[in-house]
């Protein structure tokens, strides 16, 4: 069946259109995602170009342009009616690169100071109002510890967490303070007073501190990595068993760490 691409915008009259669901959503994800690879390939690009590249309509076309438009992936030249790669992309690019690098330059640091320490290292970037785990090491006295690779924990119960929230530009921080902190064990910090001050004192000292905050039995310490150009992009953090991470041994190992995140930093590209 012939297709009519006339230059004129879609009107109400001749849309083409795509179920909401099934395979009609998947679709359209295909397609998307074909739009940014058509304009990441030629620069820039009109309706009627990307239109003929899918084999659609041009309403087609012109739907997926604004909904990508909407959320920065793709932007338009007035003078010129084309369109191409928005802001957006970068800054998905830039978290996917951030987490990629850190992977990559984080293996031998947290391999070593898994080793000489023998407890689980874990490196946790921030995704939303949680942190992730990346990657993890395990030393010899881990070996039954849980697997925390790829787990989303609550920021103001980790060590971790704390290290992400208190290097946070102040709204953002206060933003997420003013939620509601739930409860995992009786020594989790549920004030958004007493965290802001355990923030404060965790900015200042390089480290942060969570004892039994998550689970039962579970201490651990943290330190922030931080970019070339100084940004906290992550956390490395040494976590075991109480009986083993006693309190008063906290410092001790706060304070290797913040070796190992000063050692990963360097790596990152941040002269330290």
């Amino acid at each position: 069946m012939t297709r009519d691409r006339a230059e004129a915008e879609p009107t109400e009259e001749t849309p083409e259109r795509t179920p909401r669901g099934g395979a009609g959503a998947i679709q359209s994800v295909d397609r998307a995602v074909s739009v940014l690879e058509i304009l990441a390939r030629h620069g820039e690009a009109g309706v009627t170009e990307i239109a003929d590249e899918l084999d659609v309509h041009k309403s087609t076309a012109f739907r997926l342009l604004g909904v990508l438009e909407n959320r920065g992936l793709v932007s338009q030249a007035q003078d010129r009616g084309k369109y191409f790669l928005g802001a957006g992309i970068l800054r998905l690019a830039g978290a996917a690169a951030v987490r990629l690098d850190i992977s990559q330059e984080a293996s031998p640091v947290c391999r070593e100071l898994a080793d000489e320490l023998g407890e689980t290292v874990n490196i946790a970037v921030l995704d939303d109002d949680a942190a992730v785990n990346i990657m993890q090491a395990r030393g010899p006295a881990s070996v039954t510890a849980q697997n925390w690779l790829g787990r989303r924990t609550p920021l103001h119960a980790t060590s971790s967490g704390k290290v992400l929230l208190a290097h946070l530009p102040v709204t953002l921080r206060e933003g997420l303070l003013a939620r509601a902190l739930p409860r995992f064990t009786e020594h989790t910090v549920t004030s958004a007073g007493m965290l802001r001050a355990e923030l404060d004192a965790a900015y200042a000292q390089g480290f942060a501190i969570a004892a039994e905050e998550l689970e039962l039995g579970l201490h651990a310490v943290a330190a922030p990595v931080r970019a070339h150009d100084g940004r906290v992009i992550g956390a490395i953090s040494v976590s075991g068993p109480a009986y083993r991470l006693e309190r008063d041994r906290l410092p001790e190992l706060a304070a290797r760490t913040v070796v190992a995140a000063n050692e990963l930093s360097r790596r990152m590209g941040y002269a330290i």
